[in-house]
């Protein structure tokens, strides 16, 4: 019910009627006048209440009367009467009918009543009921209140005091709500800007508003009380204290804030009189240092209530003022974090904490004190300062122990005291000392143990001390109580700051969206103030957080704490990320990592990030403050033990159930925000890692990790509480894997880096060991690849990448797990259901299988396979829809090397023959030549020789497959091949592929033949004979479907190139034997070196080749440059035949042969039309190339000859089975001939060459007899230089020796006189030419000499066999022995070439006889040749190798002669034969005279057989050559009569028995010699007197020899006396005195006109001779003797006159 309700004013009237007469009843007898004044009160109130309708509004203005009595009442002092009076005032002023001047009244009355002391709790009751219910108060009035309620605060009644202090503080309160209320009311009107303020503040007061007023002069007069200065306003205090002033000040300026803000005169006392003030009452507590007893001046020590009321009101300053007071609060806050310095009174510490505290909980005001403070240039950075001295504070608390509190490191409080640390692994953490005790929370550091007590509600600063207004001592603070105020307000701090500038973010952050959605075209331009602040405030507090929360983390030891100050590093490091604050964020993250890991665990990455950190040592107030590293002693529960992640093998590690804690954190971290880590992932996952190593998981399938078996080493333990939370553990890992496919690209693409970066460290860890890698990494990055299929593309390349690096590894288990979650990942990927599908995004596909390709570079065998069983699985799963991606998988399946074992080229080739079988009509033919490249590639391998073969099977099928399905593939292919080259054009480059030209389908075969033709050069010669064999097969089956211009490919570029790398491999090979081949395999000698196989594949190619040449004449004389083809064709044959090896070089000579055609080829079309009885010639070549394509004929093969030879030739008639001759290709391979006859049997230049290669006989047989054929071709044009070549050839040929165990087969016995085949051939070829001369023009004839010149070269064989350059030969035997020396040491045997020269030899007699009178064979001087080559048989006669030899020569030289002779007496005059002469004159005295003794065991018939031929010479010289003298040179036929002269005289050889003496004189020969000497010495024919002195000559030089002869004896048989004389001079003698006698009968026979005087004289001379003789001993030179006297009767004659003679 209200106060002014008719019911309400009814009862107070009643009321009032009652207490006046109560007063009046009480008054009657001592107080007559109070009496009096109430009855009349009575009458004025029933008279008021009469008069008017608005009675309340009446009793105010009669108030002063109404009121009167009561105040009369209190005077009396009378207690009863004064409560009655109090209690009646009241009720007056509870209904406000109280003017002003009665007002004045009652407080005037109720001061007395203070003065005496009377109803003190009454009159503070009165006064707050006056001033509460009305405004009537004012001025002086209100202040007398006031200070009535001050002054019985300080009475002495301690409930009097309480209620007088709660008194004022109301009334403080009502005066300035007053003033509020009185500003509502003005609200609308409009003010007057308040004057410029002056110095004082009097004039500006006169402005205030009553109420105003009065708040004014009482906030002014409380600062002067409280500087202990007088009051202006509140007159009459008498004592005031310090402590109450500053509360007073406080609850005002706490409860009042806006009038302090919206009036500026308020404004200036705050600046003016508040701050100084407590600025000024700080003083001591500044000054004052603990522990500085001994300073030299006293200092005023600080003083707890007044201190503690200060704090109080600048807490409230700064909460409210802040924006009036930036400087002042500058200072104050100084002065705060001044206080918490650690030489300040602990109590002084705790309220300071408690003050900063109070700041920690309002985010907003921090956020101001950054902007005012620690943004501007030159200020203090307050607010850092404020968060590390908050960190330095709890620092020190562990590094100074608490002085006075001497349980600082004993047991918690309410322990036994028995100051243990406890048993067992934890000290207070494992229970405490009691046992029986809960735990309690604490930090624990370095052996300083601090209690953790609840001390405030989250988010809420309530403080103790702060509120202890009652105490005036400083208060014992409780141990720990400090620190877990700091720890408060370092919690509340963050969770403020963070939650602030989160919601900021988020509005911000919608407010974008919304601009993007309205605007999608434009950028959103954020406000940059709101940015730099939250910047400017993480970046000045996160040092000093991370300082005190790392250091509070490493010693807590209650979970609960612990997981706060985890929280707290994770909304910082969270919050830092979203800012961008990178080296913050990974500050907070590095210490969430190292707490979860055991202490001192090397961690790279986290060191490195410390050291950057620790760098950054900031000072606080000059106190240095270090980042503080965790400490290893910290007592906590251990919950597992495990081996650390290192590369060096150490000791096992713990980790305790803080570690797992933080371990969850962190995943907490990366799970909610993994968006902001960035590169900090990398220090996330590097832990984890490490972690999850240590904890012994391993991963599964798919990547995601299980607890694995225990790992090698001392094996992981763990303790049950976390075997329990290792699934857990294991499936947060997984999520937070998972969950990456909610990350933006960016922040996927930093989990991918730092994950491969992760892998990286693995990696390197795991060289060089092979323990247990950590895949960690491996599986993480599978798991993350498998989430984010639909978005792959983007962060495929880094993954793949990284992952086949990991693949490249050589620890094994390492590469295992790469191999495998990089196949998943393919295999997922192409089974993914992409949008578009991969057959239609090839990009995408083939991005996928790259990394399968990659692999391929894998060296490692196990990865490969891994590659390989994925590539079969792909195939059978995906192997239709593969498209495009056919070249890649081609590419893995063909990418072998031979360094990998068998089984994983075995199952290569499975999918390769998968691929063949099954694939090749589903594959784009494009790929077809890749195939052919796989499958080659397989052949090449030389692991395993089956799959080799089989693969060269499979190019056949291939070859097959293209056959058969021709046409389709030929259409594809130009359709590919038009895209291809619009492509090419569009790019502006040329179309490039292999073997260009030729059409697509061409180039397929081309392919499939090229790659053969390398197979046919595989190291192992079952490979090359298999290729070879399905290459030319392959070329002769299918070769019809070849465009013609593509021959012109497959001849240079296949099977030249092929020639090319054989002869090449051939000429290099080794000639080392090889062992048998594996098992029981035994190699035949003729294949036992690598030589020896090369050959084989040599010959097989040649041989091939050359058929082709051979089958396909027709087809390739119609290309350009058969000339040239077959040049290079021939020169191939050529290297061939002089290859070092018998078979190849035969085998050459061979396919030469060949293609000489001297074996006649099949023409092409002759097969064909054979069967239909067609006969060859009448078809066309060109009509019939093949069954599946038409060759337009653009002209005649004739047009196209007579084109190409350039020439006007004929059409070949018809019949004739050779194309058109073509001289040049006929010369070329005369050419090629000559040069392989010339370096096959040019000999060896040193006898350094030993084993220099020496030519077989069949190969140069067969060389020779390809001769006789080609000169049928070119004999037109064969010249003398040509023949001249030739011979150069045969005598080459004719001269290698054989060697010593070929020898037996060849070499005939010397008692058979046969020719080797090799001589027969030479001669064929030989009498082939002589042949062909003959018949041929006259031209031709100037070639006889030649051919002269070359038999009479092989003629001397007989006696000088040829040298072989310096080659030493044996001969094969002597004359005097036929059986062959087979055990020679020589390695070479030279032939017997006698049969041979001695063919030769009656060759040249026949052709003499031929061609004597030719006038080449005159010119040319051949009969001197002849003579000359025949002096050497002739004159070595017993000499010769073969008896046969130089009796063969003589006849020969008889019939020549009987031949020439004539011919050059008719051509005497021309001087042509003059040289000839001396030669004969030589060649006779040679032979008859000859240096050569017969041999020993020549018998006597024999003997005779001899002498019989050499009369004949001598007959031959008296029939053809003497009776023709004049036409002869003189000095010949003094040459002839000198040798007859000494014919005639015997000498004899030394070694005659005395039997044979007479036989072996050669009697017979120096009868005829003498005869004939003599026959022409006196011949009458005698022309000129020159020839007569020839004879003349002769006859004195022949009885000159015999008077020397005949002297001799005598003297020697003189000396010898009885011994007789050598058997040689009897002889000699004897036959001297034969011819003596032989002279004389001559004499008498010529007439004595013929006989020179000279002679007689002579002969007269040698008479006394004869007589000395006479003495001799010897009966046969007596009975000589005796001849020879006799006719010397004949001169015995008287002396003529001297005149006489004279005259004649």
């Amino acid at each position: 019910m209200s106060t002014s309700s008719p019911e309400a004013v009814k009862k107070l009237l009643e009321n009032m009627q009652t207490d006046l007469r109560s007063l009046s009843m009480e008054c009657k007898k001592k107080f007559p006048p109070v009496k009096e004044a109430a009855e009349s009160g009575i009458v004025k109130i029933k008279t008021i209440a009469a008069r008017n309708t608005g009675i309340l509004a009446a009793l105010k203005e009669n108030s002063l009367e109404v009121v009167q009595p009561f105040l009369m009442g209190c005077g009396t002092k009378e207690p009863k009467i004064t409560q009655l009076c109090l209690a009646a005032i009241q009720r007056l002023m509870s209904h406000e009918v109280v003017s002003e001047a009665a007002a004045g009244n009652i407080i005037n009355m109720l001061w007395q009543l203070m003065e005496n002391g009377l109803e003190e709790l009454k009159l503070l009751q009165t006064v707050l009921v006056l001033l509460t219910t009305n405004t009537v108060v004012h001025d002086e009035v209100l202040s007398k209140a006031i200070v009535l309620c001050f002054r019985l605060h300080f009475t002495k009644d301690n409930i009097t005091n309480n209620t007088a202090a709660a008194t004022v503080r109301q009334v403080v309160t009502v005066v300035f709500e007053r003033m509020v209320a009185e500003d509502e009311r003005f609200k609308g009107s409009v003010e007057q800007p308040p004057p410029v303020q002056g110095n004082t503040n009097r004039r500006s007061v006169t402005m205030l508003r009553p109420s105003a007023k009065d708040a004014y002069m009482l906030f002014q007069d409380l600062c002067q009380l409280v500087n202990a200065d007088a009051p202006y306003w509140l007159v009459g205090m008498t004592e005031m204290t310090r402590t109450f002033g500053l509360e007073l000040l406080e609850s005002v300026l706490n409860d009042f804030p806006g009038v302090f803000l919206q009036h500026q005169e308020f404004s200036f006392l705050l600046k003016e009189r508040v701050c100084p003030l407590v600025i000024k009452l700080f003083s001591p507590n500044i000054k004052f240092r603990q522990g500085s007893g001994a300073s030299p001046a006293p200092v005023e020590k600080p003083y707890f209530p007044i201190c503690m009321r200060l704090l109080r009101v600048v807490s409230v300053l700064i909460k409210h003022f802040y924006s009036l007071l930036v400087t002042e609060c500058e200072i104050f806050l100084s002065l705060l974090v001044k206080f918490l310095d650690g030489e300040k009174p602990q109590w002084l510490r705790a309220v300071a904490v408690e003050s900063v505290h109070r700041l920690c909980v309002q985010p907003h005001l921090l956020r101001s004190f950054c902007q005012s403070y620690d943004m501007k240039p030159h200020s203090t950075k307050v607010f850092r300062d404020i968060v590390n001295a908050l960190g330095s504070f709890i620092q020190s608390l562990f590094i100074v122990p608490n002085t006075g509190n001497s349980t600082a490191v004993g047991a918690p409080a309410g322990g036994s005291g028995s100051g243990s640390q406890g048993t067992a692994l934890g000290g207070p953490g494992a229970g405490g000392v009691g046992g029986n005790l809960t735990t309690q929370a604490a930090f624990e550091y370095r052996g300083t143990w601090i209690p953790l007590m609840t001390v405030s509600v989250q988010g809420s600063a309530k403080a103790t001390f702060l509120e202890m207004l009652d105490k005036v001592e400083p208060p014992s603070i409780p141990e720990g109580y400090a620190m877990s105020v700091a720890f408060s307000a370092l919690l509340d701090l963050v969770r403020g700051i963070t939650s602030m500038i989160e919601r900021e973010l988020a509005v911000e952050e919608e407010a974008a969206a919304e601009f993007r959605d309205t605007h999608p075209d434009q950028q959103w331009q954020a406000q940059p103030g709101a940015h730099l602040v939250w910047e400017e405030m993480v970046s000045a507090c996160w040092c000093g957080l991370l300082a005190a929360l790392s250091l509070l983390l490493d010693a807590s030891t209650d979970e609960t704490a612990t997981e706060n100050i985890l929280k707290a590093e994770l909304t910082m490091a969270s919050l830092c990320g979203r800012l961008g604050l990178v080296t913050p964020r990974d500050a907070f993250i590095t210490a969430i990592c190292k707490a979860s890991l055991p202490p001192h665990y090397a961690l790279t990455v986290l060191s490195s990030n410390a050291a950057n950190l620790s760098g950054k040592a900031y000072s606080i107030q000059g106190q240095s403050v270090q980042i503080i590293s965790p400490s290893s002693e910290s007592h906590q529960q251990v919950v597992a033990v495990g081996q650390p992640l290192s590369s060096q093998p150490q000791g096992t590690v713990v980790l305790t159930a803080k570690n797992i804690q933080c371990m969850r954190t962190l995943l907490n971290l990366a799970h909610c925000h993994g968006a902001v880590l960035g590169t900090s992932w990398q220090l996330v996952l590097a832990t984890l890692q490490h972690l999850v190593w240590i904890l012994g998981l391993k991963p599964g399938m798919g990547g995601a990790l299980k607890p694995g078996r225990a790992v090698e080493g001392p094996s992981t333990v763990l303790t049950t509480a976390v075997m329990t939370d290792l699934p857990v553990i294991s499936n947060i890992l997984s999520r937070l894997f998972e969950s990456s496919q909610y990350l933006d690209d960016v922040s996927l693409h930093h989990l991918i880096n730092a994950l491969c970066s992760l892998s990286l460290e693995a990696m390197d860890m795991a060289y060089g060991n092979n323990k247990e890698p950590s895949l960690f990494a491996v599986a993480k990055l599978l798991e993350t690849g498998l989430v984010n299929m639909d978005r792959i593309e983007i962060l495929w390349r880094p993954l793949t990448g990284h992952l086949l690096e990991v693949c490249q590894h050589p620890n094994s288990r390492m590469r295992e797990w790469g191999a495998e979650a990089l196949t998943a990942l393919i295999k997922a990927s192409l089974a993914y259901k992409h949008d578009p599908p991969l057959a239609h995004n090839q990009r995408l596909q083939l991005l996928l299988l790259n990394p399968l390709k990659e692999l391929s570079n894998v060296l490692h065998a196990d990865i490969r396979q891994k590659q390989l069983e994925s590539v079969l699985q792909i195939l059978q799963s995906q192997g239709d829809g593969l498209g495009p991606g056919w070249p890649l998988v081609l590419g893995v399946i063909g990418a072998i090397r031979n360094d990998q074992g068998e089984s994983l080229i075995r199952t290569a080739f499975q999918c390769l023959q998968l691929v063949v079988t099954d694939f090749l009509p589903t594959m784009p033919c494009g790929c077809l030549q890749v195939v052919v490249d796989v499958a080659g590639s397989f052949g090449l391998q030389n692991q395993e020789l089956n799959i080799s073969l089989t693969s060269i099977g499979l190019l056949w099928n291939i070859s097959d497959y293209f056959f058969q399905r021709g046409e389709a593939i030929i259409q594809e292919l130009e359709r590919e091949e038009a895209a291809l080259q619009k492509q090419a054009q569009e790019k502006g480059e040329t179309l490039n592929r292999p073997f260009h030209p030729a059409p697509p389908f061409d180039c397929l075969w081309l392919c499939l033949y090229a790659k053969l033709g390398e197979l046919c050069v595989d190291p192992r010669p079952a490979v090359r004979k298999s290729a070879g064999q399905t290459l030319f097969s392959t070329i002769a089956a299918h070769g019809t479907l070849l465009e013609q211009p593509t021959w012109h490919i497959v001849v240079w570029k296949v099977l030249f190139q092929l020639l090319g790398c054989v002869r090449t491999s051939s000429t290099t090979a080794d000639k080392e034997k090889i062992e048998s081949g594996g098992g029981n395999i035994l190699i035949h000698h003729s294949r036992d070196t690598a030589e020896k196989q090369w050959a084989e594949t040599w010959v097989l190619t040649l041989a091939g080749v050359a058929r082709i040449f051979n089958t396909r004449r027709y087809l390739l004389q119609q290309l350009g440059d058969f000339f040239e083809a077959w040049q290079v064709l021939l020169n191939h044959i050529q290297s061939a035949a002089l290859s070092k090896n018998n078979e190849v070089s035969l085998a050459a000579l061979k396919s030469f042969q060949e293609i000489l055609q001297i074996v006649t080829p099949v023409r092409d079309s002759g097969d064909a039309f054979a069967v239909i009885g067609v006969p060859p010639v009448l078809i066309d070549p060109l009509s019939a190339s093949g069954p599946s394509r038409a060759v337009v004929r653009s002209d005649s093969l004739v047009e196209r000859l007579t084109r190409y030879s350039g020439a006007e030739l004929q059409a070949p008639p018809p019949g004739e089975e050779s194309a058109l001759e073509d001289s040049d290709l006929w010369w070329s391979a005369w050419n090629t001939w000559y040069r392989t006859g010339t370096d096959s049997t040019r000999p060896p230049s040193s006898p350094a060459e030993k084993f220099s290669f020496i030519p077989s006989q069949p190969f140069l047989t067969a060389l020779i007899q390809i001769f006789p054929a080609l000169y049928q071709h070119i004999k037109a044009n064969f010249s003398m230089e040509d023949l001249k070549k030739l011979g150069v050839i045969l005598h080459g040929a004719v001269s290698v020796p054989i060697s010593s165990d070929a020898s037996p087969f060849i070499l005939p016995s010397y008692t058979e006189a046969v020719l080797t085949s090799l001589q027969e051939a030479v001669l064929t070829a030989l009498d082939v030419l002589q042949k062909a001369i003959c018949v041929g023009p006259e031209n031709l004839q100037v070639m006889y000499p030649a051919i002269f010149e070359q038999l009479l070269l092989f003629v001397e064989f007989s006696c000088k066999p040829p040298q072989y350059g310096r080659m030493e030969t044996k001969h094969v035997a002597n004359a005097k022995y036929n059986q062959i020396q087979l055990f020679a040491p020589a390695e070479w045997v030279a032939l017997n070439y006698v049969p041979f020269a001695e063919r030769s030899l009656e060759v040249v007699v026949d052709l003499y006889h031929k061609t004597a009178c030719h006038k080449a064979v005159i010119n040319e001087k051949v009969l001197q040749n002849v003579i000359k080559t025949l002096r050497m048989p002739l004159g070595l006669k017993y000499a010769c190798p073969s008896e046969s030899t130089w009796k063969l020569a003589v006849s020969s030289l008889l019939k020549v002669l009987s031949t020439g002779l004539p011919v050059a007496r008719q051509h005497a005059s021309s001087g042509k034969f003059d040289t000839m002469w001396p030669e004969l004159a030589n060649a006779f005295e040679d032979f008859l005279f000859t240096k050569s003794t017969p041999p020993d065991n020549l018998s006597i018939q024999e003997f005779q057989k001899n002498e019989a031929v050499d009369v004949e010479v001598v007959q031959l010289i008296s029939t053809e050559i003497l009776p023709f003298a004049n036409f002869i040179p003189k000095d010949f036929v003094g040459q002839i009569m000198a040798m007859l002269n000494r014919g005639s005289i015997h000498s004899q050889s030394p070694s005659f028995t005395e039997a044979e003496i007479d036989v072996r004189m050669r009697e017979e020969f120096s009868k005829v010699c003498f005869e004939t000497l003599l026959q022409f010495s006196f011949s009458n024919k005698v022309s000129t007197p020159q020839e007569g002195y020839i004879s003349r000559m002769a006859l004195s030089v022949l009885l000159k020899r015999s008077q020397d002869v005949l002297r001799r004896y005598v003297e020697d048989e003189r000396l010898s006396g009885r011994c007789p004389l050598p058997r040689q001079q009897v002889t000699e003698i004897i036959f001297v005195l034969k011819a003596i006698s032989t002279l004389m009968d001559s004499l008498k026979k010529t007439q004595p006109e013929n006989v020179d005087g000279n002679t007689w004289a002579q002969v007269i001379a040698l008479y006394p001779t004869l007589v000395e003789c006479i003495t001799c001993s010897s009966s046969e030179v007596s009975s000589a003797l005796k001849e020879a006297l006799g006719p010397f009767k004949d001169f015995m004659q008287p002396p003529v006159s001297r005149v006489q003679n004279g005259e004649s």
